[in-house]
């Protein structure tokens, strides 16, 4: 029998607020560097990712833009990134909303990163604690855009 499976994780796409400061803040906090950038023409825009100003914004808008950048995490992965003009404001939703809750990075020393990132500002939702199951420590934070 012939299995299919993936090879293994590739990447999340995020929409962001400010495509500099979100580029800023991986590289600052995680050292993540941006690998690549790419301007999508207006027709892509409009076509594939649906983006009409008219609609969202009524008559006069200027034509819609999408800047992308590929943000390299150690491992492999990477944060596919997209700052579409003209935006839609951040709704944050509960964590029973169906759609992504989070993204996980692997760090060593979870006590000590916790501290580090306090100590850069970041916003801190919880403290280092262990799985219910005994498993892996975690604690959560918020990004620039509040992901």
């Amino acid at each position: 029998m012939n299995e299919m499976r993936a090879r293994s994780f590739s990447h999340v796409g995020i929409t962001v607020k400010n495509f500099n400061e979100f580029v800023r803040f991986y590289w600052d906090v995680f050292g993540c560097p941006l690998v690549g950038v790419s301007d999508s023409p207006t027709e892509r825009v409009r076509g594939f990712f649906g983006v009409d100003p008219s609609t969202s914004l009524g008559a006069g808008a200027r034509e819609p833009s999408c800047k992308i950048g590929w943000i390299r995490v150690p491992g492999g992965a990477v944060l596919e990134i997209f700052e579409f003009q003209p935006q839609q404001p951040l709704v944050q939703g509960p964590w029973n909303r169906v759609g992504m809750t989070h993204f996980s990075l692997n760090v060593s020393n979870i006590h000590k990163w916790h501290a580090y990132l306090k100590g850069k500002g970041v916003t801190m939702v919880s403290e280092p604690s262990q799985s219910p199951n005994g498993g892996q420590w975690f604690f959560f934070v918020k990004d620039c855009d509040g992901t």
